[in-house]
């Protein structure tokens, strides 16, 4: 009697780890390319990326943030971006495992991926509606390359008499890959079109009706260790919240001044430009800087005085804050009062140390307001103006735990030696700034460790709204020891050796730096 043998099972077809990693990466190609293309046409931060980023950067914690001004600086954001790389990279790759024998789990992280895009978007305030049409073309060709890649290399039927035809899929990889890069570059250069760098030079010289007097010779004391006390444009300290440096030409950008006034005024650039300009020296300060920390630069602005515009408006009495926005949607609320205060000196600033704002520093325009943080008077890109309650807007910074008022703490710093220096015993020269904007200093003090309080040499004062270097020489006998720094200012009041953390309204205390004599 023979006996029949039934044929094992087919075995089920899975796709190989190779392949299944490259349709997860080459959909997140197609994806981000096709969302930077589209956002080219409807609004360059659109783009999925750029969106998903500036959502991360609004809605980071505080302690982040913090962390993040602290220990990366100016290379936050571009830390931010590999970051956010690692990560879409990681999805991807997760997605083409998870989905080596049925695309189902793929296409659901790619449309998780594509739902984070469109809700980013649309939480941007700066951004319209049509501009979902990025993070939705993105999510599309998502899905649709990762569903087509997945097909062309596993047939859905198991049975299928067709293998798999390394070739063409090859082809349609490469297809891919070309179609994303040329996608991407498009909407570069479609999204960028508008070059402002070509409209700041086409301003021309910036000439100042009112000149700011003559700077003194002992102004710093940059030869001795001080910063000098203008700061080049390039080495201006540069804190803000815009992953792309917006671009502006001067003929698209206007200002509205709004809300509680008695009329609604736009200015344009011409209009502003047009106008007897004023030249004004200016230290700002970031409200994050650390006890001795460099967010801290001065320089001469130029533009006009903000309390002439605003009574062209006719600002009502009961407004409690103007609400500044941005053109990137960021948000500042400056207390109305100072803001029309004519003895405060509030601009609108088109210059900066003898040329046109730097892009990165605000072209076309920005606010200046001399003794308060920057988190509530120096909106760079500004655009708008709106007169409010404090109920009424709560800005970007106060929402998260910062102050309602900011004015800007008497603080001073040991620039040179620096920390852990090694110095020869005897004679040793320290220099630093001190700085207690709108209100000046009246003294700086040095002592080594717990010795007497030593007056140290002012440089000139050149206005109350500018740092003042100082320079002294102490004698520093062998061994390691610690010098310390206090300012008091024209009001009389000296800093405190409390420290404070920056969050809500400024740090305090003394800065201090260790030396080694031998």
């Amino acid at each position: 009697m023979s006996t029949l043998q039934e044929a094992p099972p087919e075995a089920p077809r899975r796709l190989s780890l190779p392949v299944a990693t490259l349709i997860g990466l080459l959909a997140l190609a197609a994806a981000l390319g096709v969302g930077h293309l589209v956002a080219g046409f409807v609004g360059y931060t659109a783009s999925p990326f750029i969106a998903v980023a500036n959502y991360v950067i609004d809605h980071s914690p505080t302690p982040i943030v913090k962390w993040a001004e602290r220990t990366l600086g100016t290379w936050d954001k571009p830390v931010l971006k590999i970051g956010l790389a690692v990560v879409l990279v990681l999805f991807a790759l997760l997605a083409g495992q998870l989905s080596r024998r049925t695309p189902r789990a793929g296409q659901v992280l790619v449309f998780v991926l594509g739902v984070a895009g469109v809700a980013a978007v649309y939480a941007r305030s700066d951004l319209g509606q049509v501009s979902l049409l990025a993070p939705v073309a993105a999510l599309a060709a998502g899905l649709a390359v990762f569903t087509w890649l997945h097909r062309l290399a596993l047939p859905p039927d198991v049975g299928h008499d067709r293998g798999f035809d390394r070739r063409k899929f090859l082809r349609a990889g490469v297809g891919v890959v070309a179609g994303s890069g040329v996608a991407a570059i498009v909407g570069q250069v479609a999204g960028t079109s508008k070059n402002a760098e070509d409209s700041r030079a086409a301003v021309g010289p910036l000439v100042p009706a009112r000149t700011a007097p003559p700077l003194p010779a002992d102004a710093d004391f940059a030869k001795l260790g001080s910063p000098p006390f203008i700061t080049p444009n390039g080495d201006f300290y540069r804190i803000d919240t815009a992953l792309v440096v917006p671009q502006i030409r001067t003929e698209d950008w206007s200002l509205k001044i709004h809300g509680m006034v008695d009329r609604e005024v736009t200015f344009s650039y011409a209009d502003i430009r047009n106008r007897p300009l004023v030249e004004r020296r200016v230290t700002l300060t970031c409200v994050s800087n650390e006890v001795g920390g460099p967010l801290i630069s001065n320089a001469t602005w130029l533009g006009v005085d903000l309390v002439d515009l605003l009574d062209e408006a006719g600002v009502h009495a009961s407004a409690e804050q103007m609400f500044a926005t941005s053109v990137d949607g960021w948000t500042c609320g400056t207390p109305a009062n100072v803001a029309l205060d004519p003895r405060r000196g509030a601009m609108l600033a088109i210059g900066m140390n003898g040329e046109p704002l730097p892009i990165e520093h605000g072209f076309p325009a920005r606010i200046v307001i001399p003794g308060l943080y920057g988190y509530v008077s120096a909106t760079k890109w500004v655009q708008s103006l709106e007169f409010a309650k404090w109920d009424d807007r709560q800005a970007y910074w106060l929402s998260r735990g910062w102050a309602e008022q900011a004015p800007i703490k008497t603080e001073s710093r040991i620039d040179t030696p620096t920390g852990f220096a090694k110095v020869s015993a005897g004679k040793v020269r320290l220099a630093g700034t001190a700085w207690a904007q709108h209100t000046g200093i009246a003294k700086v003090e040095v002592r080594l460790d717990q010795g007497a309080w030593q007056p140290a040499v002012l440089s000139a004062e050149v206005s109350k709204d500018t740092w003042r270097m100082w320079w002294i020489e102490l004698d520093v006998p062998r061994g390691t020891h610690q010098a310390f720094v206090r300012a008091t200012d024209q009001d009389g009041y000296t800093q405190t050796e409390n420290r404070a953390d920056p969050v809500p309204d400024g740090a305090t205390g003394w800065h201090s730096v260790s030396l080694d004599a031998s």
